[in-house]
C-alpha cells in the first residue's frame, strides 16, 4: 500500500496538521522524517523516524525507502528529482507537483539560484507560507490520495 514520506525538518505547521488529519481519515501510513525530536499525535498511521544530524542523512532515507507510487512532501529539490526518478511522486508543501515532466527544469533553476545566491547575486528567500499554498497543497494532497484508492 503507497504511503506518505515527509522531509520534516522545515515542514510548515500547517502542512503537518493537513497530513495528520488525511492519515487518520485515509488509513494511509504518513512517515515523518527528521533530524530532530518530532511530537506527533497518537495513531497507528503516523510514525517519526528520526535520523542524526549529518548532511543529507534524513534525505537519504526517504530516497532509500521511497517506492513507486509513494508520495514524498518536501521543498528539497534534490530530494524530489531522486524520489522522482524512483516512481515516487513529490509534492511541496506550497501544492506543486515535481514530475518527470518537470523536475529536470527545476532542479537546473535551483541550481542556477544557488550559484547566484553564493555570488551575492540574489538575496531573500522564499514568500511567507499563505493560505493559499495551503489551499493547493491540500488540493493535491486529496488528489493523491483519491488517485491510489482507483
Amino acid at each position: 500500500m503507497a504511503q506518505i514520506w515527509v522531509d520534516a525538518d522545515a515542514c510548515p505547521v500547517p502542512v503537518k496538521e493537513m497530513l495528520y488529519r488525511a492519515a487518520t481519515r485515509t488509513s494511509t501510513l504518513v512517515v515523518f522524517v527528521a533530524n530532530q525530536a518530532l511530537t506527533v499525535p497518537p495513531s497507528p498511521f503516523i510514525q517519526t523516524l528520526r535520523v542524526g544530524r549529518g548532511f543529507d542523512l534524513a534525505d537519504n532515507l526517504v530516497i532509500a525507502r521511497a517506492a513507486p507510487g509513494d508520495l514524498v512532501v518536501t521543498a528539497d529539490i534534490p530530494l524530489a528529482a531522486a524520489v522522482v526518478d524512483k516512481g515516487a511522486l513529490a509534492l511541496n508543501p506550497r501544492g506543486e507537483r515535481y514530475t518527470p515532466d518537470n523536475i529536470r527544469g527545476l532542479l537546473e533553476m535551483r541550481n542556477l539560484m544557488d550559484t547566484l545566491r553564493s555570488g551575492g547575486m540574489v538575496t531573500g528567500g522564499p514568500a511567507a507560507y499563505s493560505q493559499r499554498d495551503r489551499q493547493a497543497f491540500a488540493k493535491e494532497l486529496e488528489r493523491w490520495l483519491l488517485a491510489r484508492t482507483d
